[in-house]
């Protein structure tokens, strides 16, 4: 059975409507909407001779890393946020790179302490 498809004009033809086109927010944005998360009280913050960032929690359990112009031995990782596990449920850990805007991970951080509950 013959199919007949009617085209009126060859080639690929859209609107910017049919795309649903949008602006993303790109670029490494503000780490202060990171690093402003964490207190005195709980974490500990180093400033290496890199200017790397480092946060730790006072019970070592949780760290932050951040490396503005990526991490030594990388591929441009410039986020690391890792959570130690115990003896019987194992950590995690992600990184995101250099150019990943700093609300996305400040979004992953704030889930993660959110989770944390002292013993």
């Amino acid at each position: 059975m013959p199919v007949a498809v009617e085209v009126t004009q060859p080639g690929f033809a859209a609107t910017v409507a049919a795309l649903r086109l949008r602006s993303w927010n790109l670029g490494p944005g503000q780490p202060t909407l990171v690093t402003d998360q964490f207190t005195d009280a709980d974490f500990k913050l180093v400033v290496d001779d890199r200017a790397d960032v480092h946060v730790n929690s006072k019970d070592g359990r949780f760290y932050l890393g951040w490396f503005p112009t990526g991490r030594p031995g990388t591929d441009g990782e410039g986020w690391v946020i890792a959570v130690t596990g115990t003896a019987k449920v194992r950590g995690y850990r992600m990184s995101f790179d250099t150019e990943t805007p700093a609300a996305i991970v400040a979004a992953a951080v704030a889930q993660v302490l959110a989770t944390s509950q002292p013993l």
